[in-house]
């Protein structure tokens, strides 16, 4: 695509993002992701034949960003404590950047086969990212574990998503603790996980 042409499909993208996070897949028409967007309808639909293409464009830029982030703040880790601190703040902050735009989880198309098994490679994605943490800190159960650690953050998320009153702060407590409880309980499977345990700051 020429420079016009990809500024036109992220001010697109950009635009369906905050109208689908704020109003609801149903709720959003295509002529008002344009006038967003300060481009004609005509021209939405020369990138994106429907709204479903429309919204799943914006999933898959949402979700390969989330991996693409969590894989650049990993590696800048090299202590197991250190990086299951870093995947739970990552994943609550995801959250916590979209509570203006809980809609993007609650108001998405139903039945929508392309979305529910990219969304089922994303996961497995994402889990395979903890559990590549997991084995190269010795753990057993690396899957289960993986599993298990993502489960407790999806939990905590839910605060986030329903809780109006939560703060940056609150965010930062739970991803701490989320971390440090999961190490501790974790040490049987470890190896050398005394000297992996997190530090206080």
């Amino acid at each position: 695509m020429s420079s016009a042409s990809v500024h036109k499909h992220g001010a697109i993208l950009d635009a369906a993002y905050e109208l689908f996070g704020s109003g609801g897949f149903y709720e959003t028409k295509m002529s008002e992701v344009a006038e967003r967007a300060g481009i004609a309808k005509g021209t939405v639909y020369l990138y994106f034949k429907s709204k479903e293409e429309l919204f799943m464009a914006v999933t898959r830029r949402d979700c390969e960003g989330f991996l693409e982030q969590l894989e650049g703040k990993l590696g800048t880790c090299s202590r197991l404590a250190d990086k299951l601190s870093v995947i739970a703040e990552h994943h609550l902050f995801y959250y916590y950047e979209r509570k203006q735009h809980t809609k993007l989880f609650f108001r998405a198309p139903n039945n929508n086969p392309e979305l529910v098994d990219y969304m089922a490679q994303f996961m497995e994605a994402y889990m395979q990212a903890v559990v590549k943490v997991l084995l190269e800190g010795g753990a057993s159960e690396p899957e289960l574990m993986a599993q298990s650690y993502i489960g407790m953050l999806d939990r905590l998320k839910m605060d986030i998503l329903f809780n109006p009153g939560f703060a940056e702060e609150d965010a930062y407590k739970r991803a701490k603790f989320a971390a440090n409880l999961f190490i501790t309980g974790a040490l049987g499977s470890l190896k050398s996980a005394l000297g992996d345990l997190p530090s206080e700051p």
